[in-house]
């Protein structure tokens, strides 16, 4: 199954000039925990709901701090195009548990999550890279990759 069959289209994007405020009342509107930031028609990060809450609040930013200030930069992304099997398993490598989706054009299209491929694939694809993404530490470990 092609990635486009399984992701979700409707996404929001945050401006990375917009308040960490204004991401969490997005994410909360949508009932999403991670936005992805767009800039002049392109992507340039990610924000969740834990960067907001680990990035910015535990370190006594105002709510009123830029995006730009706690987003992830390093984005990770998937095409439309891909095998969901093979992106569940580059999921499960990169301890993600989601991924923007662009065209060819490295345009955003959508987003594709744990859950997304749950629901269309069943739990062997998704229970995978569940359990990789679950692995202690890793590049996106808020705690510094260290294992706890």
């Amino acid at each position: 199954m092609r990635v486009s069959d399984t992701m979700t289209r409707d996404v929001r994007v945050a401006s990375p000039n917009q308040t960490i405020q204004d991401a969490a009342k997005m994410m909360s509107d949508v009932d999403a925990g991670v936005l992805p930031v767009g800039e002049n028609d392109r992507l340039v990060g990610m924000i969740t709901d834990r960067d907001i809450a680990v990035r910015a609040v535990a370190k006594g930013m105002k709510p009123d701090t830029p995006v730009r200030d706690v987003m992830t930069s390093e984005v990770r992304y998937c095409f439309e195009d891909e095998d969901t099997e093979q992106v569940a398993r580059n999921m499960g490598d990169q301890q993600v548990r989601r991924l923007p989706v662009v065209n060819r054009d490295k345009r955003l299209v959508g987003i594709l999550s744990l859950g997304d491929l749950a629901v269309m694939q069943g739990s062997r694809p998704a229970g995978e890279a569940l359990t990789e993404i679950s692995q202690p530490g890793g590049q996106h470990s808020q705690s510094g990759g260290r294992a706890m």
